[in-house]
Order: structure tokens, then C-alpha cells, then sequence
């Protein structure tokens, strides 16, 4: 009986894991000025990618955001700021460079990296904020 009940209980910690990601978006949303307070309360773990049009380690850095977002859904959801379209956020949060990602939890910001780094180092500074 007791193996039973471990494996019922094991099986709804999955389902239930496996609902919470679906959940979560597996792509980067785009967030604004006005969207922006919300969206990183609305989630346990977000990381906003600062970026803007013109900077080509934001455009090297993206496919790598899109990557994360997809292979973390359920762990972390990834925004996207323009900082030329949203100054007033950018202002709010002191961005002087670009690309720099916010990491965020319950809202309050953790940590932030500033530049392109590849996925590998990226991994690596987000696995102990993750766990």
C-alpha cells in the first residue's frame, strides 16, 4: 500500500509540475512601461531582456533569450523591453547599457547581467537563482 501511495504521489507532483509549465509562456513576452510592474509580479522568476532595435549584441543575444525561454517554460519566464520604445522603465531601472537582462523574483529585482554572454554563462548565473 505504502508503494502505491508513493507512486500516486510522485505522479500528481509531475501532472501538477507539467500544468505550471504549461502555464508559463515558452517564448520571451514583450513588456512596456505600463505592463512592466505587473509582469514581473505576475510570475515567481522573470528575467527582462533591455534591448533596443539598433544594437547588434541585443540582436546576437536574442535567438539565445528565445532558447532560454523555451527550454526554462515552467522554471522562468523571459519579458522583452525595448529601452527606445519604454524610456521611462529604463530610466526607473538605471539602464545604461544594452544588452542588460533583470532578473526578478516575486517581483523584486535579484541580480542583473550586463552584455552578450553565451548561453553557457547565462546558464550558469541563472541555475543557482533557479534552484
Amino acid at each position: 500500500m505504502d508503494d502505491l501511495e508513493a507512486i500516486r504521489k510522485k505522479r500528481l507532483q509531475e501532472l501538477q509540475r507539467s500544468l505550471e509549465a504549461r502555464q508559463y509562456p515558452a517564448e520571451p513576452v514583450v513588456v512596456t512601461d505600463t505592463g512592466f510592474d505587473q509582469f514581473v509580479s505576475q510570475y515567481p522568476l522573470t528575467v527582462i531582456d533591455c534591448w533596443a532595435q539598433w544594437c547588434a549584441p541585443c540582436r546576437m543575444l536574442s535567438p539565445i533569450i528565445d532558447q532560454l525561454a523555451s527550454e526554462l517554460q515552467g522554471k522562468i519566464v523571459f519579458g522583452k523591453l525595448d529601452t527606445d520604445q519604454n524610456p521611462v522603465i529604463a530610466q526607473k531601472l538605471r539602464i545604461t547599457s544594452i544588452p542588460t537582462l533583470l532578473i526578478f523574483r516575486q517581483g523584486n529585482l535579484v541580480d542583473r547581467i550586463s552584455g552578450a554572454l553565451p548561453k553557457h554563462l547565462l546558464l550558469q548565473r541563472l541555475k543557482p537563482i533557479i534552484n
